[in-house]
């Protein structure tokens, strides 16, 4: 008011009522006796960035929004993103009936200051019913995701049992602060405590003596994933480089088979293992296979005159274009880690760990198995 407002907007730049301004400016309370004015640094707002929605950008929303600014408006006047005010309205507002709803700023600061405190209570620690789910799930393997998907399918009525990705992950991490214990280890799907940079990949000559076909000459229906039959393969390697498994992914339903490859990866044994698998599928199964240009591959005419399979490969320096089967391989190192000796697994073991994979609800699939969208196409 010294500045010249009049009292009904000093109280609103303030954020108090107009009778609280008006005993203020008097210097009486309500039962008659004077009271000095408390002082202008308790109730004007703070200046300056703040990682939260101060009160008094609180009370700038809820007037602009009485004057029908735009969430964009509002987000430019207080220097915020349009994701924060939008949020903000959505999570605190007073929904009303008829659908109305109505913001009122001191409330959604109180509901906010409510929310603010830590150490919150964990919601997987602080439930033994939900903790003991979530352990059973993440023994089969399963990421957080799945999880978080499975709980909702599992128990609809329940939002107790309900928690998101992020949920698991800091129950894990809670475990394991410090130094990541045994068992936090075992749940990551990386084995690891962080992220590994990517190195820059070296292009390659091709190494064949059969000219190769490149993937940009692969049938569009491979591409769009409409048809089932399209495979990607790849080999992931064991210790010292002398043991490997072969992997195969169809690019529709993301189903996966094992090759057996005890002694060696020479293009000979790769080219029979292939093979050998290629005569067990169904006709509709065998449309393509691709692959990288690794040298494993040196006898890939052969393999396509034998199944009747053509062979793309990629272009050098691109496993984006083999995107499934990196996938893929990246979940199998979590059965079979990097520097093991990968000779030791029998071919019943491989197909155990395939169709626990097969069995597992991938996200890409709406949360459907391989397995069952498989059955799915083939059946159509």
């Amino acid at each position: 008011m010294e500045q010249g407002y009049a009292n009904a907007e000093a109280c609103r730049i303030v954020g108090v009522n107009d009778r609280t301004g008006r005993r203020w400016l008097y210097g009486r309370n309500a039962s008659g006796r004077n009271k000095a004015a408390p002082p202008l640094s308790a109730v004007a707002p703070p200046s300056g960035p703040s990682r939260y929605l101060r009160e008094d950008e609180r009370i700038h929303i809820a007037d602009r929004l009485r004057e029908k600014a735009t969430i964009r408006q509002i987000a430019a006047e207080l220097g915020r993103s349009p994701s924060t005010v939008s949020r903000e309205i959505r999570r605190n507002r007073t929904d009303g009936a008829r659908g109305q709803w109505h913001y009122r700023p001191h409330a959604a600061q109180a509901r906010s200051d409510a929310r603010r405190p830590r150490p919150k209570p964990r919601k997987i620690l602080s439930n033994p019913e939900l903790w003991d789910a979530v352990q059973a799930m993440l023994d089969e393997r399963w990421s957080p995701e799945q999880i978080c998907h499975a709980l909702r399918a599992q128990f609809p009525d329940r939002p107790e049992m309900h928690v998101v990705p992020e949920t698991v992950y800091q129950a894990l991490y809670v475990q394991g602060r410090g130094q990541l214990r045994r068992e936090l280890a075992g749940a990551l799907r990386s084995g690891r405590a962080r992220r590994k940079p990517q190195r820059q990949a070296n292009c390659r000559q091709a190494r064949f003596a059969d000219p190769m076909v490149m993937i940009s000459e692969r049938p569009a229906e491979a591409e769009d994933r409409a048809v089932p039959g399209h495979w990607e393969g790849d080999l992931i390697i064991g210790k010292d480089q002398k043991s490997a498994i072969g992997t195969l992914v169809e690019r529709a339903t993301r189903f996966v088979m094992l090759l057996h490859l005890p002694g060696d990866h020479t293009a000979e044994t790769v080219r029979d293992a292939l093979v050998a698998t290629a005569r067990m599928l169904p006709t509709e199964l065998k449309r393509s296979l691709t692959w990288d240009q690794g040298s494993e591959m040196g006898r890939h005419r052969e393999f396509t005159l034998a199944t009747d399979i053509p062979v793309y490969f990629c272009d050098p320096a691109s496993p984006w274009q083999r995107g499934s089967n990196e996938n893929t391989n990246g979940l199998l190192r979590q059965y079979f880690p990097k520097g093991t000796d990968l000779s030791v697994h029998t071919p019943e073991h491989l197909a155990a760990v395939a169709d626990q994979l097969n069995r597992r609800p991938r996200k890409t699939l709406g949360w459907e198995t391989p397995a069952e969208r498989l059955a799915k196409l083939l059946t159509a």
